[in-house]
C-alpha cells in the first residue's frame, strides 16, 4: 500500500510504503500476554514464599523488561518505509533550481580514524551525481593534524582526475579503496579508451595512499614560508583557528579545511562543538540552505543520495514535514554473522515504527538538515527573530547575522553570485574562536545541542519537539557504507558512550515527556525516545536477573515456578515465544542462525558491561565526582587489492577476525564476574546432587530448581566467548589481572550467600 506525496494528476517524487504488520502485532500482544500473567501470578503468590527476597527481586525485574516490551509494541505498530524516484526528479526539476548543499565531515583523530579513510569518504563525496558548482565540502579537523591537512591537498588534486571519470563512465562505486578492490572487475565488453583510464587512476589512486602513508612516517617540517606553516608549534588541544580553502571556482565542489580554535581553558564539547563551528564558517562562506553531515567513515555507496534527499525536498507539501532527511547507517566487509552484535542490524523494524510516527531519529550521520531547522526554528511558530536579537542569538558576526537572515527570509542566493570562500576567510576565522559562543544560544537553542555525548540524540529530539518532522530514506542501494568497529574492545567503546550519552539526554530538559507537554513532541514519538533513552538504566535489571538463579541455586530458594507445577508454562511460554519471533524477524531480514544467536547473546552481553559502565559515568556525573569523556571508536582501514594498493593489513581472509580480543579495561569485569557466578553455582548444584544415591537425585534436582539451573546455563552460553577468554593467553585471552579482580568479587558473592543460609 503507498501513500503519495502530492496529488493523483502528477506522479509523486516519493511515496510512503505501508507493510503489513498484523502478524508481528499479534505475536507481540501474547508475549505482553504472557508477561502480565507472570507478574500478576508472582503477586498472588508473594506472601506464599519461604524466602520472598528473590521472588520481590525477580518481579521488579520483570517489571522492568515488561514496560520495555510495551515499549517496543508502542513503536513496531506502524511500519513504514520511503521511496524516492530521482529520475522523475531530475524531469521536474532543472538543475539551476537544485538547492546548494554544504557538506560537513568530520574527524577527531588521525590515529583511531586513518587519513585514507577520511579521504575515501571525501572523494565519494565531491564524485556524487549532483551539480558541483551546488556544492562546498567542509572536513573538520579536531586534532589541527598537518597529516590531514596535507591529505586533504592531495585528495583534492586527485579529486580532479576522479571526479570526471566517475561521471564520464557511470562509475556506481566512488570510493576508489572499495572500487579497486579485488571483487571490482573490468567487462570484457568495456572500451579500450576505459580500460586506459581505469589503470591510470588506479595507479594515481596507489599513488596517493603511497603519499598519505609515508606522510604518516614522518614529521612535518616547520617552514614558515610553506603550506604547514600554521601547524608549527601547535598542540591539537591548544592551538587557533586554522581555515584554508584548497579549492573553489573549478569543476568539483568546493574543497575547505576547518580546524578551530582550541584551548585548555574553553570547553570544546567534543563534536558538538565541531558541528557549530562548521554550521558558522559555512553559513558565513557558502550559506546553503541544506546541510550534509557525514562522519569520516561513511564513504558514500549510492551516486545518487544527493537526488534521493532532494526527492523528499521537493516532494513534501510543507517544510514541516522535512526537517531533516535520514540515511540508514550500514556497514561494508562486516564481519560474518556479526560476532560483535554491532552492525544495527536488528534495529530494522524498530526503525521503521519510529519513521510511522513523527520520523526517524536524528543517527548523527548520513543527514540532510535544513539550515533554517538547525538555527532553532520552530516549525508551529511563525514569528521571526528582530535584527537587534541576532546578537544575542548567533553572536556578532556581521556576515553571519546577514547569513542568517537570508535563510530566514527564504532567499537561497547561488554560490557564484557571492564572494568566493577564499575572501570570506578571516570573517569565517572569527566565527571559529573558542569565545565565539559566549553570551549566544549557540549550543543550547541554536545549532547541535551540548551536554551530552550523544549530541544526535539531543539535537534530534529537540527538533521533533519543536514540531519538526523527520524522513527516512532508504533506496534500495544503500545510499551511505561505513566500518563497523573491528574488535571487541572498540566494540565496548562505542557502546559505553553511545549509553552514557543517552542517559545524559533522559536526565536533561531534554527529557522526552517534558517536550511532550511543553513541546510538540508526539506522545507516541516520545515513547520512542525513551526505548532508546533508557539504554543504560536496563543494564541494572539484567544484571541482578542475571545474578538470580545463582543466588537461587546456592541459597536453595526459587524465583521461577516449579517444574511439576502449571504456572511454570508461563516462562517457558515467554522464553520459547519470543526466542522463535525474534528468529522469525531475523529471517525475514535473511539473517543466518548464527547471526541470530550473535546478536541474542551480545544483547546481554553488551548490557551488563558497556551499558553498566555508561550507566556508572552518568551517575558520577550527576553527583559531581566525575565528568564524562568523549571516546573515539577505532577505524581499520581495509583493503583487498591484490596489487598492494591497500594498507598490507587486510584481515578480510583472517579466520582469527571473529574471535574476540580483550585488554585491561574494567569494563570486562562484569562480563567476567557474571560468568564466574553462574558457574559456581552450577558446579555446587552438581556437587550437591552427586551426594544422593540414584534413584533420588531427580527428586533433588526438582528441589534445587531445573529453572534457575536451565537460566544458569543460558547465561554461560551467552558469555561463552568470556569462559574462552579465561584459558587463551595473549589478546585472545582475558588478562590475569582482570581475572583475579573478578574472582575476588565471585569469592565474596557465594561466601554472602551462603552467610545468608
Amino acid at each position: 500500500m503507498a501513500i503519495t506525496s502530492q496529488d493523483s494528476t502528477s506522479l509523486p517524487l516519493h511515496e510512503t510504503i505501508v507493510h503489513n504488520n498484523k502478524m508481528a502485532r499479534a505475536i507481540e500482544l501474547v508475549i505482553l500476554s504472557f508477561l502480565a500473567s507472570m507478574l500478576v501470578y508472582r503477586v498472588i503468590n508473594f506472601h506464599d514464599q519461604n524466602q520472598r527476597f528473590p521472588w520481590l527481586l525477580a518481579l521488579l525485574c520483570e517489571s522492568c523488561f515488561t514496560f520495555i516490551w510495551i515499549l517496543c509494541i508502542c513503536i513496531k505498530w506502524n511500519q513504514i518505509s520511503t521511496k524516492t524516484y530521482p529520475d522523475r526528479l531530475l524531469n521536474r526539476v532543472n538543475e539551476f533550481e537544485m538547492p546548494n548543499v554544504d557538506i560537513f565531515v568530520t574527524t577527531a583523530d588521525p590515529i583511531l580514524e586513518p587519513s585514507i579513510i577520511t579521504m575515501n569518504t571525501v572523494l565519494s563525496l565531491l564524485a556524487t551525481d549532483y551539480p558541483a558548482d551546488k556544492l562546498a565540502l567542509y572536513l573538520s579537523d579536531d586534532a589541527c593534524s598537518p597529516l590531514t591537512f596535507f591529505s586533504l591537498v592531495e585528495t583534492t588534486k586527485f579529486a580532479k582526475l576522479w571526479v570526471p571519470f566517475c561521471k564520464r563512465y557511470n562509475i556506481q562505486v566512488r570510493a576508489p579503496f572499495r572500487y579497486f578492490s579485488s571483487s571490482s572487475t573490468v567487462l570484457e565488453d568495456d572500451s579500450l579508451e576505459f580500460w586506459r583510464e581505469w589503470k591510470r587512476m588506479k595507479n594515481e589512486y596507489g599513488n596517493l595512499y603511497k603519499k598519505i602513508e609515508i606522510a604518516a612516517l614522518r614529521p612535518f617540517t616547520c617552514d614558515p614560508n610553506s603550506d604547514f606553516a600554521d601547524f608549527c608549534d601547535v598542540h591539537r588541544s591548544n592551538h587557533p583557528a586554522i581555515i584554508k580553502v584548497i579549492s573553489e571556482n573549478t569543476h568539483i565542489p568546493h574543497v575547505i579545511y576547518i580546524s578551530r580554535e582550541k584551548n585548555p581553558k574553553h570547553h570544546h564539547h567534543y563534536k558538538a562543538g565541531a558541528m557549530n563551528t562548521l554550521a558558522r564558517v559555512s553559513a558565513v562562506m557558502t550559506n546553503a540552505p541544506l546541510m550534509l553531515n557525514v562522519d569520516c567513515d561513511m564513504h558514500v555507496n549510492n551516486p545518487q543520495v544527493f537526488l534521493h534527499a532532494m526527492c523528499i525536498v521537493f516532494g513534501c507539501k510543507h517544510d514541516q514535514d522535512c526537517g531533516f532527511v535520514q540515511f540508514p547507517q550500514a556497514f561494508y566487509d562486516g564481519l560474518k554473522d556479526d560476532p560483535f552484535g554491532n552492525q544495527l542490524a536488528n534495529l530494522y523494524y524498530l526503525m521503521n515504527g519510529i519513521a510511522a510516527i513523527q520520523g526517524i531519529v536524528y543517527a548523527g550521520s548520513n543527514c540532510f538538515h535544513r539550515r533554517k531547522v538547525i538555527y532553532g526554528l520552530s516549525a508551529v511558530k511563525t514569528e521571526s527573530i528582530r535584527n537587534e536579537d541576532l546578537d544575542k542569538v548567533f553572536g556578532k558576526s556581521f556576515e553571519l547575522k546577514e547569513s542568517v537572515a537570508r535563510i530566514f527570509s527564504g532567499l537561497s542566493e547561488k554560490i557564484e553570485n557571492r564572494k568566493s570562500p577564499s575572501c570570506l576567510v578571516e570573517a569565517a576565522i572569527q566565527t571559529a574562536v573558542c569565545n565565539y559562543e559566549y553570551g549566544t544560544d549557540w549550543g543550547k537553542k541554536v545549532g547541535w545541542l551540548y551536554g551530552s555525548a550523544a549530541e544526535d540524540m539531543l539535537t534530534g529530539i529537540n527538533i521533533h519537539g519543536r514540531g519538526w518532522k523527520s524522513v527516512m530514506c532508504s533506496p534500495d542501494q544503500p545510499a551511505f557504507l561505513g566500518c563497523a568497529p573491528p574488535t571487541y574492545p572498540s566494540t565496548l567503546t562505542q557502546q559505553k558512550r553511545w549509553a552514557s550519552g543517552l542517559l545524559e539526554v533522559l536526565f536533561s530538559d531534554s527529557n522526552p515527556l517534558l517536550l511532550s507537554i511543553k513541546g510538540s513532541l508526539w506522545f507516541r514519538q516520545a515513547l520512542a525516545y525513551y526505548w532508546i533513552l533508557l539504554w543504560g538504566v536496563r543494564c541494572i535489571p539484567e544484571l541482578l536477573y542475571a545474578f538470580l538463579p545463582a543466588y537461587c541455586i546456592i541459597t536453595r530458594s526459587h524465583f521461577l515456578p516449579k517444574i511439576n507445577e502449571r504456572a511454570f508454562l508461563i516462562p517457558a511460554g515467554i522464553f520459547i515465544i519470543y526466542n522463535s519471533y525474534v528468529f522469525w524477524e531475523c529471517k525475514r531480514l535473511g539473517m543466518s542462525l548464527r547471526m541470530w544467536w550473535n546478536l541474542q547473546r551480545m544483547g546481554r552481553v553488551t548490557v551488563m558491561t558497556s551499558w553498566l559502565f555508561g550507566f556508572l559515568s552518568v551517575m558520577l556525573k550527576l553527583t559531581g565526582l566525575s565528568e564524562s569523556i568523549f571516546e573515539v571508536t577505532q577505524k581499520i582501514y581495509k583493503s583487498n587489492d591484490g596489487d598492494g594498493d591497500g594498507d598490507g593489513d587486510s584481515n578480510t581472509n583472517d579466520k582469527n577476525i571473529n574471535r574476540f580480543t580483550y585488554d585491561k579495561s574494567p569494563t570486562i569485569i562484569p562480563g567476567a564476574v557474571v560468568l564466574l557466578v553462574n558457574t559456581s553455582a552450577l558446579i555446587i548444584a552438581v556437587f550437591r546432587v552427586l551426594k544422593f544415591e540414584y534413584s533420588e537425585i531427580w527428586l533433588e534436582m526438582l528441589g534445587l530448581g531445573l529453572g534457575e539451573m536451565f537460566c544458569s546455563v543460558c547465561v554461560l552460553l551467552c558469555f561463552w566467548e568470556f569462559f574462552k577468554g579465561l584459558f587463551w593467553k595473549g589478546k585472545y585471552g582475558i588478562p590475569s589481572s582482570t581475572i583475579w579482580k573478578s574472582g575476588v568479587i565471585v569469592l565474596f558473592f557465594v561466601h554472602m550467600c551462603i552467610r545468608y543460609v
